[in-house]
């Protein structure tokens, strides 16, 4: 997902200290749903879930990674994507089509009783429904945490809260909020911690990249990030085939992107993505209020209706009221 330039960003990026993270943070909500939906998952790959077989792996990320932020000092306000632009109706298609044989794959699997095959299909056909949404946004009210939304791509609307000062910075995997224009992008929040991959357990870290010290490191301007972005491709464009970052960084430094895109792409006008990237639509239309949770609410839902151990519930939830107050209210609220 995204644009793929993680190859150029070695020497761009730098580790970050839970502790250098406090204020407010704009988080990408589909992207972090899709990280709780992959990663929050039984041994065979099969999600967690209601006793009516209703998933709920991504309300169990949104409450205890809520409770993590909240006890760092982080603020976070999650960005809904809104609908999709004409550009992106390709790769939404596309990553439809990649979850429904991943979901074939996952069901084949289980029933071969290949558990490792199983893990690895399960993590692909994640996918983000109605209920989905709707469930999200309904347990971040009772925590107490606003959420945005955005009128077309979340990311977007992250990058222009950012650049408007609402919020110190914004959370996401993808880079493509580097292109939005974000200064400040800071990755692993919503999967940091100790996990298994590939058969090891991995410690995955936060890491933060300044667009500033990113155009610095590379020695280019965000117009030429933008043209890197089209020739590696991007959710709006399927790039050059053979085109990798590094490649890409020569040829914008050389001045050679429009000659390039005429000799492999004849007939390519790249200008509508230009234009998305560096003016998305976005909207003022939003408030920034944390409240007090609603523990009687998140306990209605959560066990009540989603069947989560009251105990795990209770012990989060005194977390956060701990935590959250010892700081006065104004500081918080």
């Amino acid at each position: 997902m995204g644009v793929a330039i993680r190859d150029l960003l070695a020497d761009c990026r730098e580790p970050v200290a839970w502790e250098s993270l406090a204020g407010i943070a704009a988080v990408d909500a589909h992207n972090a749903l899709y990280q709780f939906l992959t990663i929050i998952r039984q041994p065979d790959g099969t999600p967690l879930m209601s006793a009516d077989g209703r998933v709920t792996s991504h309300l169990s990320g949104i409450l205890f990674r809520t409770v993590n932020f909240m006890e760092k000092g982080i603020r976070p306000v999650f960005v809904f994507d809104g609908a999709p632009p004409d550009l992106k109706l390709d790769t939404v298609n596309h990553r439809r089509e990649i979850r429904e044989r991943a979901g074939i794959a996952w069901r084949d699997a289980l029933e071969a009783g290949d558990i490792k095959e199983a893990q690895k299909q399960a993590g692909a056909s994640s996918r983000i429904d109605a209920f989905i949404l709707e469930t999200s946004k309904e347990l971040l009210g009772l925590l107490g945490i606003p959420w945005v939304q955005a009128p077309s791509e979340g990311e977007a609307q992250a990058a222009y809260m950012a650049q408007r000062g609402s919020v110190r910075y914004t959370v996401s995997q993808d880079y493509d909020s580097l292109l939005f224009g974000t200064p400040l992008l800071v990755r692993n929040l919503t999967v940091s911690g100790r996990r298994r991959a590939r058969g090891r357990t991995i410690v995955v870290a936060p890491e933060r990249i300044a667009l500033s010290g990113l155009l610095d490191c590379l020695q280019i301007s965000r117009e030429e990030l933008i043209e890197i972005g089209i020739l590696v491709g991007t959710d709006y464009n399927p790039g050059i085939r053979g085109v990798g970052g590094k490649t890409a960084l020569k040829i914008v430094r050389n001045g050679e992107f429009a000659a390039t895109l005429q000799e492999k792409l004849p007939g390519f006008d790249p200008a509508p993505i230009f234009e998305f990237f560096l003016h998305p639509p976005v909207t003022d239309d939003y408030a920034l209020e944390w409240s007090a949770p609603d523990n009687e609410g998140i306990v209605s839902m959560l066990c009540d209706v989603y069947d989560f151990s009251e105990e795990r519930v209770a012990g989060a939830l005194e977390k956060l009221q701990t935590k959250t107050m010892q700081k006065t209210l104004d500081q918080w609220f």
